[in-house]
């Protein structure tokens, strides 16, 4: 390989230590100094020392990494990934927490392409790419004594820890009171954030002693109405906000269908258990509440389609979301296949309509009391103008890209109310078939999102925002229940009781559990009636 020019490996380190704190942690200064605008006092001294302390905090951590034959290809792998943890942080302002690590690695191929454009090659290619081929490119100059290369980086090392110590003798108060205040600070510097909490995803996924597998519900018992069974469909919704539901008071007509269908309510104040479906899917269906949630717990316990299973139901799993985290695994699943049908897929994904194709055939081969599960792709982004086909861009125009930070706002909320305004519809169709199996069964449809979206509110695109930080759009979701005459007389539900309480009452993915199997009529010693949501408009 040629040699574009010499180097010793000492002020080498310190060089990456300085591209790491001014290129790739440029989103993290920018936070910081946007911090000290909003405060009336700021000391000059403070403000200048900000990014010499980031260096030199890079440097005493890169350096024991200064290794001959490991320098080189570890930090053109911290180069490439931490230019894209950098787009990511600038762009859409994600916190790479562990939470998002795992988020990450459960995407499927289709769900990363989304996040292609041209604008993240770029920014990669010229701050991950280019800066690690020019890192090969460099011929580095090692002592020729190791104890002298040993000596010469403890010196590099203690250089760092003075100048970081007499920063703190001169502004320590300042550095506390920021970081008290925003304690995010810490958790964005690439590349010690994503580095440290894949570390602890692989600790806890791979190292960690499995939690044993623990069954629920084993005294589960149902009485089966004996005139008619039950066909429920429950659809998992995945990134809708309650916020632009217009059933919930949104100004726009995104619910232009299921509010023109007889019955359907919308529970007004509803929040999800998590910010990720990695977290939330598991964990509404889980007998956790949302603040004692334990994904290792979850992901090694059934959950309560297990327990309706265990009563004599018969249950179908339909994914076109790329995968159910687990809680469809011992359930008969049908995958969408990206060419399952031609006018409904692209060979990348399917529009959700998709989910109708073949549903007569699955249901007649079922046996019994019915539960069809329908995990939707709904409005997941950031390319929400390919989840609805083109007859239903209903509001334009449209942001027909995936890096949405450079459409406009209009162009932004416009295309994310048609994914809302189609996944009305999807539901409103599911509703249509259900009624047309009223005089065979007792219908009931439950349509709920795993959490919410954020448009840009604040800088913010996306979702996964650590809950404790999150805003209301990314855990704010819409929730909606429709049954069938048969169903609310078997059941008997007053449906102005339950539509008061879905209008005035708070409820969350932690009444799911319970909601389900009470209405399911299971008695079990899991079941908590107390968050059983349905509970109190039955006589």
């Amino acid at each position: 390989m040629p040699v574009l020019f010499r180097m010793k490996v000492v002020p080498l380190v310190l060089l990456l230590a300085a591209v790491f704190a001014f290129l790739l942690n440029w989103p993290v200064l920018l936070h910081f100094y946007d911090i000290l605008s909003h405060l009336e006092h700021v000391k000059v001294g403070f403000a200048i020392s900000i990014p010499f302390v980031l260096v030199a905090a890079l440097n005493f951590v890169f350096m024991p990494f200064s290794i001959r034959y490991l320098l080189k290809p570890f930090f053109a792998l911290l180069l490439v990934t931490g230019s894209m943890v950098s787009y990511a942080t600038l762009k859409y302002k994600v916190m790479f927490d562990q939470t998002m690590i795992e988020n990450i690695i459960e995407t499927n191929p289709q769900e990363a392409h989304s996040y292609l454009n041209g604008s993240v090659i770029l920014w990669v290619l010229l701050t991950g790419i280019l800066p690690a081929i020019l890192l090969f490119l460099i011929k580095i100059e090692y002592p020729s004594k190791w104890y002298k290369g040993i000596a010469y980086r403890l010196l590099s090392m203690v250089a760092s820890l003075v100048l970081i110590a007499g920063v703190a003798a001169l502004y320590y108060q300042d550095y506390a009171s920021v970081g008290r205040n925003n304690s995010t600070l810490n958790k964005e510097i690439i590349p010690a954030n994503y580095a440290y909490s894949t570390t602890r995803y692989v600790q806890d996924t791979y190292f960690t002693t499995k939690v044993p597998f623990q069954t629920l519900g084993d005294d589960a018992k149902r009485v089966a109405n004996k005139e008619k069974p039950t066909l429920m469909f429950l659809i998992i919704g995945e990134t809708a906000r309650s916020q632009n539901f217009s059933m919930n008071g949104y100004a726009r007509d995104t619910n232009a269908f299921t509010s023109q269908t007889d019955g359907v309510i919308s529970f007004k104040d509803f929040h999800s258990c998590g910010t990720a479906t990695a977290v939330s899917v598991p964990c509404m269906f889980s007998n956790m509440n949302r603040t004692e949630y334990d994904g290792k717990k979850a992901n090694n316990s059934e959950n309560f389609l297990d327990v309706v299973k265990k009563t004599g139901v018969s249950l179908l799993w339909k994914e076109n979301d790329g995968g159910c985290k687990g809680v469809c695994s011992r359930l008969p699943t049908v995958e969408i296949q990206p060419t399952a049908d031609a006018k409904l897929c692209d060979g990348k994904t399917c529009y959700d309509e998709v989910m109708l194709d073949g549903l007569d055939d699955e249901i007649a081969k079922m046996a019994g009391d019915k539960l069809v599960a329908f995990h939707i792709i709904g409005s997941h982004g950031p390319t929400y103008f390919r989840r609805y086909p083109a007859e239903h861009r209903h509001f334009m125009p449209e942001c027909a890209r995936s890096d949405i930070e450079n459409c406009t706002q209009e162009q932004l909320v416009n295309t994310y109310d048609n994914t809302i305004r189609y996944t009305d519809y999807v539901v409103a169709q599911m509703i249509e078939k259900l009624k047309k199996y009223s005089d065979q069964y007792n219908t009931v449809l439950l349509y709920v999102s795993d959490h919410g979206e954020s448009l840009g509110e604040s800088g913010l695109y996306l979702h996964g925002t650590p809950y404790k930080l999150a805003p209301d759009q990314q855990t704010h979701i819409p929730m909606q229940v429709w049954m069938s005459p048969g169903f609310i007389a078997e059941k008997h539900i007053n449906m102005t009781c339950l539509q008061n309480n879905a209008a005035k009452n708070p409820y969350s993915h932690d009444n799911l559990f319970s909601s389900v199997l009470g209405i399911w009529d299971i008695s079990t010693s899991v079941y908590n009636p107390e968050q059983d949501l349905f509970r109190g408009c039955r006589s």
